[in-house]
This record gives structure tokens, sequence and C-alpha cells, in this order.
């Protein structure tokens, strides 16, 4: 199979993230184990039925891992569907882009490592904001019931809360 552009990069700054990364492919042996070392992946399986990639996807999951699939064919897109999150490039077939949860404007694979990145810094984000959310309400609502704020100065809390949530979301690059 060819190497995709980006190829590299992308499997580069997973591992970076300390992901653990899987090469799962229904070409012979030899293909898969040449393309393998030139992505630097250690684990990974030739010959694969589809069925077999989509027990392998389900397998993942039922042992707890949060599973990204990236496939571009007919043979992908049932694992496609098992994944939590799955990609595929523009230039893949139809049934696999439906599949998927992200279709990439090219065949560059590089933007792969950013979407991990980005979506583990909304996460991030999103919970700082719950926190920010619920340190308000355990300090404001008290304070409104004891008498100790009025309120217009709880509404300016609530304000200020909601400023700060907002321009913490804000930070994300």
């Amino acid at each position: 199979d060819r190497l995709r552009p980006g190829a590299i990069e992308a499997v580069k700054a997973i591992k970076a993230q300390g992901r653990d990364i899987r090469l799962i492919s229904g070409d012979v042996a030899g293909a898969v184990a040449a393309l393998a070392k030139r992505l630097g992946i250690e684990d990974w399986t030739a010959g694969a039925l589809p069925a077999e990639k989509a027990a392998a996807v389900a397998a993942l999951s039922e042992a707890g891992h949060r599973v990204l699939m990236v496939g571009d064919g007919l043979n992908d897109t049932a694992a496609l569907a098992r994944a939590h999150v799955s990609i595929s490039p523009a230039t893949a077939l139809d049934a696999a882009r439906v599949a998927s949860d992200i279709v990439l404007l090219g065949q560059d694979m590089a933007p792969i490592g950013d979407a991990l990145r980005i979506a583990g810094q909304t996460k991030r984000r999103i919970l700082q904001n719950f926190g920010i959310s619920a340190l308000y309400n355990v300090v404001a609502v008290p304070l409104a019931l004891a008498g100790f704020a009025t309120p217009l100065a709880a509404a300016l809390a609530m304000s200020l809360s909601s400023i700060t949530v907002s321009l913490n979301a804000l930070r994300l690059k």
C-alpha cells in the first residue's frame, strides 16, 4: 500500500501525545511490514478482512480504549462505523466518507495529529469551564441565600462568571 502524504508526520504527532497506534490492513504481510517500518509502527496486522478490522476496533473499545480509526476503502467502513471517532481523506470511497466522523479536505494525513491535539485542548477547556461555573455556584448561591449578596451583585457576579468562561474558551489554539 502506498504511503499517504503527511502520514509519517501524523504518526509522530500521535505518538508524541502518548497514544498507541496499530496498523490493521487487508494487504499482504510484506507490504504491511514495510509500511509499518516506514511509519515507525510496531503493532501491525496484515491480511485482515473487513469483519476482522471491525472486530479489532470493537475489542479495543470493549477493553476501555477510545478508538480513532482512519480508513479510505469499502473494507474499512464497518471499522470506521464502530470506532469512537473515524477519519477518512477526501479521496476515500463514498462509503468510507459517509461512515467517517471527519473527512479531511485532501489526502494529507498530517492534520490528524492537530485534530487530536485540539480535541484534547477542547476537553480541558470544557472541564475548566465546568469548574469555574461550579465554583461560582458553590460560592455565590449560599451568599445570595444568606442575604450577603444583593440581586444586583449576584447578577454582576453571574455576568463575570460567564465572561470568564467565554474568555477561557477563547484560549483554545
